[in-house]
């Protein structure tokens, strides 16, 4: 997602799709040190977003 996007939601979206991202993020990971990840390029992507994601709410919280 963009952060211009990121910013159209509220505090409570954001939250919620922070924990998503990090329950996706936890299960990439296994699957990676598993073998079974297919795309390990996207690993990259969902670190972002998170990031994305707390700097967004650390602004809102100011």
């Amino acid at each position: 997602m963009k952060a211009v996007e990121l910013r159209d939601l509220d505090v409570d979206g954001l939250r919620a799709r922070e924990q998503e991202l990090d329950d996706q993020l936890f299960r990439m990971r296994i699957q990676k040190s598993l073998g079974q990840l297919e795309a390990p390029g996207t690993i990259k992507g969902v670190r972002r977003d998170l990031a994305r994601i707390k700097t967004i709410l650390r602004e809102k919280a100011k």
